[in-house]
Order: structure tokens, then C-alpha cells, then sequence
């Protein structure tokens, strides 16, 4: 296992691949995330945080997944169709993915086996949220239902 997220890779929506070492330096929020979930409606939340932390330092990395309910099953079109027209998300979104089981993200892999949730190292659903510090090394790990605006504290300490 590696020991930041800077040594992965990952494709864009666009299908373009981008290594994660292009954010170094930076505080990182990863989300799985999905478009016809109730947790939905916390892209807002997400994008707010974006545009009031990106200027000091934050990105944040939408990694859609379709493993919880089916909450998930368009194509990169339709993502974004959903992140950017209904939500406004102007932060990073990348291709469908899987963050459980034996073809999960090795990035999904690596962050699950650094910061495991209340229930073990598995993710329980859409919307898991990990903290990176601008070492690209995990540092927490939020419940799916927890509010982005909770969150604000953390990430500012490690802006």
C-alpha cells in the first residue's frame, strides 16, 4: 500500500487521466458521490465549501460510484447534467467508479484501509467524505450523513 494518495490516479469525466501528485500542497476533500440520492442535495454543500476554501488551498474530488441502491446509473453526460446544472459544482468530478469489494478504486482501497468507519473499513454509502492534509495523507473520515457545513472546522485546520 502507498503512503499518500499522490502516487494514484484517476480519469476525469471527461475520460482525460489525472495523476493525484498534481495536488500536492493542497488540503483535499474526497466524496463518493451520487445523483438520485437522498444525500444529493449535499453537492450544494460541498460547492459552498469549495468556493469559500479553494483561494486558501482546498479541492475537492467527486468520485460518482453506483454501489448503494443504484443511485448512480448515468453515464458521464448525464453526471454532468446533474452536478453542474442542478447543483452548480465547479470542483473536480471523475469518471463512475466503485469504492467496495474486489474492483474498487485502488484510491478507494488505500483510503479505507487509512481511516476506517465506525463499522470497519467498508464505505456504508454515497456521500463518505475523507480529509486530506497537503501531504496527501488521510487524516478523517465523515459519515455519509454528515453535513458538509460540519465539516468547515476540520478543514480549516488543515488549510
Amino acid at each position: 500500500m502507498k503512503n499518500s494518495i499522490y502516487s494514484y490516479k484517476a480519469n476525469l469525466l471527461t475520460g482525460k487521466e489525472v495523476e493525484l501528485s498534481q495536488f500536492k500542497g493542497k488540503t483535499i476533500l474526497i466524496v463518493n458521490t451520487a445523483s438520485k440520492c437522498g444525500l444529493t442535495p449535499q453537492y450544494e454543500g460541498l460547492e459552498k465549501l469549495y468556493q469559500k476554501y479553494k483561494s486558501k488551498g482546498l479541492v475537492i474530488l467527486g468520485f460518482p460510484c453506483n454501489q448503494f441502491g443504484n443511485q448512480e446509473p448515468g453515464d458521464g453526460k448525464s453526471l454532468t447534467e446533474t452536478c453542474l446544472i442542478n447543483y452548480g459544482v465547479t470542483f473536480t468530478m471523475f469518471e463512475k467508479i466503485e469504492v467496495n469489494g474486489k474492483n474498487a478504486h485502488p484510491l478507494f482501497k488505500y483510503l479505507r484501509s487509512e481511516l476506517k468507519g465506525c463499522l470497519g473499513s467498508n464505505i456504508k454509502w454515497n456521500f463518505t467524505k475523507f480529509l486530506i492534509d497537503k501531504n496527501g495523507k488521510p487524516v478523517k473520515r465523515f459519515a455519509p450523513m454528515t453535513e458538509p457545513e460540519k465539516i468547515d472546522k476540520y478543514i480549516e485546520k488543515y488549510l
